[in-house]
């Protein structure tokens, strides 16, 4: 646990000042970086868990019986029930993936594929990331189950009241907590009450709240709960997917292979159990250890205060470009007023000169359609810019951008 655990009193205002103190090499007097929805700078405690975990466990997880692997062992276990902690889950119940997208590909292919029935209907939002739509896609064109879209208004709130969503031909509702375009935040507690209430089953992207909304799946009771580390100050290449007991009964693995099973002849296979059973091959050890040691860094700074910074931060930045004349921004998703995302364009300027021109100032901004094609057909844009912050970020990020607009409008038009 890092010392940052120990200061259960840090206000809103400063998050910041305590935050920062773990980036030792992040120079934000140099460079601005605005795109933590993509991947998060990480945290000097982070980057020592990682090289913690080569220099000192550097041996195979649940294949060994001698010290040093038995530690290893022990490490990996130990790291799962910290980040199964995070969210308030049963240890037993979340496994370690690659990524956010491969645990949404467990969830379609090792689950859904084999119960789900012709003509029931699959629901995703309009603002789901390809993540969350591919995979849903596919095992529509394969099943003969039926793909559908919850819409949204103009002010960025989804439209649940539609009594198809909640008729019993409903399998499943899959959707984004906070909208990697959008930001903002989805109703998911009201929409997994009633999901579970008509025997509908639910699965929520978290990649973009973990960071800085609190998640409490017992409380939430959904089915299924996916994440990656990246996005939340931890290392690239290592993710989780909460898994309901009976789901998890229901489902099978993703991947067959090494360390899932407790014997095999030429007949039969018998699997571990789980979590076990559902993470073949050699696990990311030092991925696993840098995962709980961001967890430990955002349970030493108050969801409740790393939300409301971001937030009002996030506010600041929408003002200042809501100030500039030539600026149209997105709605936030949910209707809310504060976002740790924000999208925008520039009148008369390609998103993509946008951010090279922010780029060459030393802002970094995201351009692009954000993998989220189905959202940005529906605003009849092409690109966006994106803009998303962490806890390392502060007011003195403003200006830059707003320069490098400026700069980029007198060069393009």
């Amino acid at each position: 646990m890092n010392s940052l655990a120990a200061k259960k009193s840090i206000s809103t205002y400063d998050v910041y000042q305590h935050a920062i103190e773990q980036f030792s090499h992040y120079d934000n007097e140099r460079y601005h970086y605005l795109d933590s929805a993509a991947t998060s700078q990480k945290p000097d405690c982070v980057i020592d868990a990682v090289t913690q975990g080569y220099r000192h466990f550097c041996a195979p997880v649940h294949r060994a019986s001698y010290p040093l692997g038995e530690a290893a062992s022990s490490a990996y276990e130990t790291a799962r029930a910290r980040v199964a902690q995070f969210i308030n889950a049963p240890t037993s119940q979340l496994i370690f993936t690659k990524s956010c997208t491969e645990a949404i590909n467990q969830v379609t292919l090792g689950w859904a594929k084999s119960i789900i029935k012709p003509q029931q209907k699959i629901w995703l939002t309009r603002m789901e990331h390809n993540a969350n739509y591919l995979p849903w896609h596919q095992l529509c064109q394969t099943t003969g189950a039926e793909l559908k879209i919850i819409e949204m208004d103009e002010d960025g709130c989804l439209l649940l009241e539609q009594e198809e969503i909640w008729h019993e031909s409903t399998f499943l509702i899959a959707l984004t907590h906070c909208s990697n375009v959008l930001g903002g935040e989805n109703p998911i507690q009201e929409l997994c009450d009633k999901a579970r209430a008509q025997g509908i089953y639910t699965l929520i992207d978290a990649a973009q709240s973990v960071s800085h909304l609190p998640l409490d799946v017992d409380k939430l009771a959904c089915d299924f709960l996916a994440f990656s580390a990246h996005k939340m100050y931890g290392p690239e290449g290592i993710g989780a997917l909460y898994i309901d007991v009976k789901r998890m009964a229901e489902m099978s693995p993703l991947l067959m292979g090494g360390g899932i099973v407790e014997s095999v002849d030429e007949q039969h296979i018998v699997l571990r159990e789980a979590p076990y059973c559902f993470e073949a091959g050699s696990p990311n050890l030092s991925g696993a250890l840098g995962f709980a040691a961001a967890a430990d860094f955002l349970q030493g700074l108050p969801a409740a205060a790393v939300s409301q910074y971001v937030g009002e931060l996030g506010r600041q930045f929408r003002q200042a470009l809501a100030q500039q004349g030539n600026v149209t921004l997105m709605p936030i998703a949910g209707g809310g007023e504060h976002s740790s995302v924000l999208s925008f364009t520039v009148d008369g300027v390609h998103p993509h000169d946008v951010a090279q021109v922010a780029a060459d100032n030393g802002v970094a901004i995201r351009t692009g359609n954000h993998c989220s094609h189905l959202l940005l057909n529906h605003l009849k844009v092409g690109a966006l810019n994106r803009l998303s912050l962490g806890v390392y970020n502060r007011r003195e990020d403003i200006e830059p951008l707003i320069k490098s607009i400026k700069l980029a409008t007198e060069i393009f038009t």
